[in-house]
């Protein structure tokens, strides 16, 4: 018999979490390198497919325009007074015009038809704020550098939507269209400006360490 020991085939069960921690370890390290990207996705989704939901109903496509406003029933009121229109008369109407307009009471989900146009499937605050905090992650692309902002400031461009909301939910006063834009962009972009440097930040020290740990896992 020869003195050289045997050479034991590596163990399937071993194998099989080398593999595993390799391809987890790859997937977290392609995320942590394209998390902007995918952020700006998701984002974008939150008011592409609002604004598709009244394209779809212009085109004829009902049941995926209904399936739009039912998608985003549960995160908006949808009030139809407060929505944009698309492919109507106008793109804002109140609820004194849309009441005229359909010759008595106005249901609160009212999505709109053919004459008066259909509304986009949140409403003008919502719409503001997806927009803004989409344009604004664009928009950080350029600047990674930048720090995040102090919460101080952050509380005082969040400040104005709490308000304007308070105050019209309470009847103290009713908010306006332009106030509703106003303050849904400074609430997305305040966003946006505290949580993506941190983000970013934190997706550097990720993306080193999966750097390391990859280069370890390969050699193995």
């Amino acid at each position: 018999m020869s003195d050289k020991p045997s050479v034991r085939a590596p163990d399937k069960i071993d194998r099989a979490v080398h593999n595993t921690n390799r391809l987890m370890t790859s997937i977290l390290h392609w995320i942590s390198l394209h998390w902007l990207l995918i952020s700006n996705i998701c984002v974008g989704a939150l008011i592409v497919l609002p604004v598709l939901a009244p394209v779809a109903m212009h085109l004829g496509l009902v049941g995926l325009g209904d399936s739009l406003y039912k998608l985003f029933r549960a995160a908006c009121h949808q009030l139809p007074e407060r929505s944009f229109f698309l492919f109507g008369r106008q793109v804002l109407y109140s609820l004194d015009q849309l009441k005229e307009l359909l010759a008595g009471a106005v249901p609160p989900r009212f999505i709109g038809n053919s004459d008066i146009g259909f509304k986009i499937a949140v409403c003008e605050r919502d719409t503001a704020i997806y927009g803004s905090m989409f344009l604004a992650g664009l928009a950080f692309n350029f600047v990674r550098k930048l720090k995040p902002i102090p919460i101080k400031l952050f509380i005082v461009l969040i400040l104005p939507m709490a308000i304007d909301g308070t105050g019209a939910l309470a009847g103290l006063w009713t908010s306006t269209w332009a106030s509703r834009v106003v303050t849904g962009t400074l609430f997305g972009t305040a966003c946006i400006l505290l949580c993506y440097p941190y983000l970013q930040q934190g997706m550097q020290d990720i993306y080193a360490e999966t750097d390391l740990l990859l280069h370890e896992l390969e050699s193995q």
